[in-house]
């Protein structure tokens, strides 16, 4: 049986993987929530949650059964999830149908099936971001183990996450100067070489493309794609000698 540091482990790669893959910023965050209900094991919905005015708004979820737990919630402005946004902690529930916390919440998630639920908080660039919601529709459903792997995945989204969101603003800034240029593969790509280059996060890895992009004075895009390209003319001298 994997433990949770391998699951982490697991995580991560797979993480990896999504950003390297090219798609728009939806794409990436529908396939995080999956995969986040894929590593914690008793989730059967997960949803995410990020700030906006002062309340929360779901970017991207497994499913109904997410979407609607987490839209009872900002009905009235409160819930597990809201919770954990707001305070940077995780919030576990233990039985919808005993719970007195938020009300009328708990009784409106019991009524969609949820029984149990787990809110971890997404912290970017130091300050509480959003929240990744766990649902699951049997009570006490989430273990201690549970929680230990969806901590712990959750900060390698949460660096995951981060790097999205500037590629995502990058892509934003070059279509309205270069005419619909896509630079979140490149971006991307270059990020997973440095990750397995340096054995670092994921924002580690764009801090340093970052850090580079600076010194030299070149753009970010620019700096990513020389790493790529550097890497892809290794490969080939590689096979050549082959």
């Amino acid at each position: 049986m994997a433990t949770a540091g391998e699951d982490t482990r697991s995580a991560d790669g797979e993480l990896l993987a999504l950003l390297v893959a090219g798609g728009d910023l939806r794409s990436f965050l529908g396939d995080l929530v999956q995969l986040a209900a894929r590593q914690v094991r008793h989730a059967e919905a997960c949803g995410l949650t990020l700030t906006r005015d002062g309340s929360g708004v779901t970017v991207a979820s497994t499913g109904p059964l997410a979407d609607r737990a987490d839209e009872r919630q900002y009905e009235v402005d409160a819930g597990p999830c809201l919770e954990s946004m707001r305070t940077g902690s995780v919030v576990r529930v233990g039985d919808m149908a005993t719970e007195e916390r938020w009300s009328p919440y708990p009784a409106r998630a019991a009524q969609l099936g949820v029984r149990s639920s787990l809110s971890l908080p997404l912290v970017v660039e130091g300050r509480s971001s959003g929240a990744l919601n766990l649902y699951a529709t049997e009570p006490e459903a989430f273990s201690g183990e549970d929680e230990a792997t969806a901590a712990g995945w959750a900060e390698q989204a949460t660096g995951a996450l981060a790097v999205a969101l500037r590629i995502a603003d990058s892509d934003s800034r070059a279509e309205s100067l270069l005419g619909g240029l896509d630079t979140r593969a490149t971006i991307g790509q270059a990020v997973g070489l440095l990750m397995a280059q340096e054995r670092c996060t994921a924002d580690q890895a764009f801090g340093l493309l970052r850090i580079a992009s600076q010194r030299r004075n070149i753009k970010l895009r620019d700096v990513a794609a020389g790493i790529v390209s550097a890497f892809e003319q290794e490969l080939a001298d590689r096979s050549g000698r082959w």
